[in-house]
């Protein structure tokens, strides 16, 4: 349902130019145009009524024919007089015309205050709607507009936003409560599956290889799903904004702690690191947890998604000053490989959007690592930029805010990022 100014006079103001205004400035054009319509009004009605009267009094009645000379010379003065009256009657209105056509002037210069000064003033209960409802993301759903006033349409509106926030809070804590439980529910049967094929697989006596085949392949499933399965977990938890373990970390430290760990898959694929800048003491606030989980799934897809014999490359650069609340701080990681699309590879940020069988040649690809990037990154306020590269491969730009004046807030976790 659209409200605003009445329908009459809505081309008006796109005449004006001020339809993709501000509301405030539309409604301010309406009141304008409203004043200067009823002054235009009584103006022309003072015309009316002006020459109307003029015209009266300049037809006298008789013009004294037949009449004494006394008399003739009587009539003579009073016809002079008439038309002096007339001549003073029309002075009179034309000033009075011009009187009031500068008045309506000034009073329009004036009704453009008096409007925008009356517009806010309607308009105030909608801005302080609009400034709360901002206010309220998914972690403070429980917080409400509670506009007081009069039972008018802005009073319905904002009952009914608090209606919707209710909700959606329902709706946010069965969500998460439904997490909480699978993460229980659905990782016991994983646990006693894996328990299951262990236990067959040490029993006593001669195990066919058939058999041990089979559960080595049954004990990979498994651990795919489980896998996944904390994807999904850690993908729902980011989008909810859990953060548990905030603090002071540097992202060059993460990224070397990530190489170091996969040095033994980096060889066997045959991969050489390139030596790139990082500045270790780049520093962003966040989660621990999950900004490790960035920089090792950003690792694992250069490695995963890489030619045999071909390169790595990582670089952490600091942006628009260490210490200033406005600077960045970039994880660069490139990689070679085939050549792919621009247009397909932006769309790698989004759950289960993989390049064809090229991108998954190993089968541990789920589709889920830059899409858990991708939602860690936003929920730290930072940005991801996927780009492909003109000679092939891939380059992954995470560039998160600069932790500024924060680090007093909470510990210093690197020595805990790099154990």
């Amino acid at each position: 349902m659209k409200w605003g100014p009445p329908r009459r006079f809505t081309g008006l103001t796109t005449r004006l130019g001020l339809r993709r205004g501000t509301a405030r400035a539309r409604f301010t054009a309406l009141y304008v145009a409203l004043f200067l319509l009823s002054g235009t009004a009584l103006l022309a009605i003072t015309a009316v009524v002006a020459s109307g009267g003029s015209s009266d009094s300049q037809a006298a009645p008789g013009n004294g024919i037949g009449r004494p000379a006394t008399a003739a010379q009587a009539q003579g003065r009073i016809d002079e007089l008439e038309q002096q009256l007339a001549k003073a009657h029309d002075t009179q209105s034309q000033q009075i015309l011009i009187g009031s056509t500068i008045a309506l002037g000034v009073m329009a210069v004036v009704s453009v205050g008096l409007g925008w000064l009356v517009a806010g003033r309607v308009l105030r209960p909608l801005r302080v709607m609009t400034a709360a409802t901002r206010r309220i993301t998914a972690d403070s759903l429980h917080e409400r507009l509670a506009i007081d006033g009069p039972g008018d349409e802005v009073k319905d509106l904002a009952d009914t936003i608090d209606e919707l926030l209710g909700r959606l809070e329902g709706s946010f804590d069965a969500q998460r409560l439904f997490v909480a439980n699978a993460s229980h529910e659905l990782r016991t049967p994983l646990t006693t599956m894996r328990a299951s094929v262990d236990v067959a697989l040490a029993k006593p006596g001669p195990v066919s290889e058939t058999t041990a085949t089979l559960a080595a392949r049954i004990r990979v499933e498994l651990d795919q799903v489980d896998r996944l399965l904390e994807s999904f977990l850690v993908l729902a938890r980011t989008r909810h904004g859990e953060f548990t373990d905030s603090g002071s970390l540097a992202l060059g430290r993460l990224a070397l702690t990530a190489l170091a760990a996969r040095a033994e898959d980096i060889a066997a694929k045959g991969l050489t690191v390139r030596e790139n800048p990082i500045d270790d003491s780049a520093r962003v606030w966040g989660s621990r947890t999950l900004l490790r989980r960035v920089a090792d799934n950003v690792i694992d897809n250069a490695i995963t998604h890489n030619d045999s014999g071909g390169w790595i490359g990582v670089a952490v650069l600091a942006e628009g000053g260490k210490r200033d609340d406005g600077g960045a701080v970039s994880l660069v990681v490139e990689s070679s490989g085939p050549v792919l699309d621009q247009r397909r590879v932006a769309d790698l940020g989004q759950p289960f959007r993989r390049l064809g069988a090229d991108r998954t040649g190993t089968g541990r690809g789920s589709g889920l690592g830059l899409s858990i990037v991708a939602a860690i990154t936003e929920a730290h306020h930072g940005t991801l930029d996927l780009r492909a590269r003109p000679d092939g491969g891939l380059r992954v730009t995470i560039t998160l805010p600069h932790q500024g004046d924060r680090a007093a807030e909470g510990p210093d976790t690197e020595t805990d990022v790099a154990r």
